[in-house]
């Protein structure tokens, strides 16, 4: 009964058993699901977060202002621009990312309901984060991570992070590229019946919360208001949703939530050959594109992060630009951090450059480094992989074939995604899911809140597609 149909035909029922949420409650009718009742009633109070992480030392994170950077982008704005950086650094978690506050709540979530261990199937700081909770807890771990091409050969950022899982006590199960992720995942699950810390779930989602009210309480003590700019890296949509959550409890209505990624759009994350011609794992468009139009791609029935529901617009930039960015933070303000959170570092940079002085801007994370994560190991795995990497302009910039690292801050940039084009697509994969073109009232209501527009445009999409 392990062959890969059978196994997937039971997938339901190994999810629900393993993360003891029963999601038939939420459905209403097609499409739709009480979204909000799901948070409410799965997920805990923010209070209960704030208790259930101050006792694994967890959040309460330093938020500090860029002064040397800040001033370079005044020295390099137009007349009147240049916006103030400040940046929240999560690494001083107890793994050294935000992914501590996803994992804190799953995996207390997991012992409270009596599982003996957990797993995660994550390439990605998650899995550090949950190892690290589980030694915390005494529960067992393990890792799956999709790690090697057809050559075993490994990504050094991958492999970096597999260490990291086996310091903290827990059994790292590497597979190569490919379907085979999920369906061994969903074994172990079932064999070992132990509890599936999803990125996905409300507890994961809820744990992130906290991360968003911190900065709200933060900036108001430090400047006496809300920022103005909150820039997320963006790959599932869990960091955008939970922040942009935690900051509207605490009161930030008019903070707008920007979604940066590393535009990789031409490489295919499932493709063999394409796998290691990439020098990120994550905070990617491989994964925040299809994530943010259809979110209900995840290891679990509901997905609790729901990027397009808070996300108001959406950068790209390059590899290159990430990397020089990293060495800036490195250089001007003596702070080695990994390259996630170098991701919205870099286009908050470019951004902070186009507006009014004395606008806010928050990086609401930053990451861990080491030997994998370090700009050269990934630099010398490109080279390696037939990459090419030199200086020139990001507009030169061709995923998989070149990695091009700005001369100078000024030639920092972003470009913009289509909000309007996400959610066409958004639309277009619920009728292709759904199988329908004609949707009811309550189900118009819930896709108008999963995409945030008004009914004339959906029913203008719907009518297109």
């Amino acid at each position: 009964m392990t062959s890969y149909q059978s196994v997937m035909a039971r997938k339901n029922e190994i999810m629900k058993k393993a993360v003891g949420i029963d999601y038939d409650r939420f459905e209403v009718e097609g499409c739709a699901f009480d979204y909000e009742r799901m948070m409410r009633e799965v997920g805990y109070s923010l209070d209960e977060i704030k208790t259930i992480q101050r006792a694994t030392r967890v959040g309460q994170t330093p938020l500090i202002e860029l002064r040397n950077i800040n001033r370079l982008i005044q020295q390099i704005s137009p007349s009147g621009k240049g916006g103030r950086i400040f940046l929240k650094d999560e690494a001083v978690n107890p793994s050294g990312s935000f992914k501590d506050r996803r994992a804190s709540v799953s995996v207390y979530q997991a012992a409270k309901m009596g599982y003996k261990g957990v797993i995660a199937a994550t390439s990605g700081n998650y899995g550090a984060a949950v190892a690290s909770q589980a030694a915390k807890f005494g529960l067992k771990c393990i890792i799956v991570q999709e790690t090697f091409d057809s050559r075993f050969v490994g990504q050094p950022e991958i492999v970096e992070k597999a260490r990291a899982c086996e310091a903290y006590g827990a059994e790292v199960v590497q597979l190569s590229v490919g379907p085979e992720l999920f369906y061994y995942f969903l074994v172990l699950l079932e064999e070992t019946q132990y509890f599936n810390a999803s990125l996905y779930t409300p507890f994961g989602i809820a744990g992130i919360e906290t991360l968003g009210s911190e900065i709200g309480e933060q900036m108001k003590t430090l400047t006496g208001d809300y920022p103005d700019y909150v820039v997320v890296t963006h790959a599932g949509g869990g960091n955008l949703t939970g922040t942009a959550r935690g900051l509207k409890r605490v009161g930030a209505q008019r903070t707008k939530f920007i979604a940066a990624s590393v535009d990789l759009r031409t490489l295919h994350m499932a493709s063999d050959i394409d796998f290691n011609r990439k020098s990120f794992t994550t905070g990617h468009t491989g994964f925040g594109i299809p994530f943010a139009v259809f979110p209900d791609r995840s290891d679990v029935p509901r997905n609790a992060a729901r990027p397009l529901r808070y996300m108001d617009r959406y950068l790209t930039i390059t590899q290159g630009e990430v990397f020089y960015t990293t060495e800036m933070l490195a250089q001007l303000e003596g702070l080695q951090r990994g390259p996630a959170g170098n991701t919205s570092l870099c286009a908050a940079i470019a951004l902070a450059r186009k507006v009014p002085s004395g606008t806010t801007l928050v990086v609401q994370e930053t990451e861990y480094t080491g030997a994998g994560k370090c700009p050269t190991a990934q630099l010398t795995f490109a080279k390696s992989n037939g990459i090419e990497v030199s200086y020139g302009h990001r507009t030169d910039s061709v995923p998989g074939k070149n990695i091009l690292i700005p001369r100078s801050p000024e030639e920092l940039g972003y470009d913009e995604a289509d909000m309007d084009a996400l959610r066409a697509s958004y639309i277009k994969q619920v009728i292709k899911q759904y199988q329908k073109t004609r949707f009811s009232e309550t189900e118009k209501a819930f896709l108008q809140e999963d995409c945030r527009i008004d009914r004339p445009t959906l029913e203008h999409l719907i009518e297109k597609d």
